[in-house]
């Protein structure tokens, strides 16, 4: 039986649009840990600090299938779905207060 708790599928950005797809049960202390550099590795590498998009999800399945699909497009089909809901490309954790803006 799954447990049923609120899973987030991310898309980050960098202030050049390098975009990054991630997956989180966590969604403030994970954007926490982008914005801050903790984490070595791609985001750290290309300063990718910006939430540009977020899905989420009750079941761990779920939103881990959501992630593999999205990490499975083309730029430019990542890039419509963000400006679907985001079109100026906002930091959504400064919208959301997940951080302090």
């Amino acid at each position: 039986m799954q447990e049923r708790h609120q899973y987030h599928v991310y898309i980050m950005s960098s202030i050049r649009r390098t975009l990054y797809t991630g997956v989180t049960n966590n969604l403030a202390a994970r954007v926490r840990q982008h914005k801050s550099g903790k984490i070595d590795g791609f985001t750290k590498r290309y300063n990718v600090s910006q939430l540009a998009h977020v899905e989420s999800s009750r079941y761990i399945e779920d939103a881990l299938n959501r992630e593999k699909e999205i990490k499975g497009w083309r730029r430019e089909k990542k890039i419509r779905l963000i400006l679907e809901l985001n079109p100026e490309w906002n930091d959504l954790a400064v919208k959301w207060e997940l951080i302090d803006g």
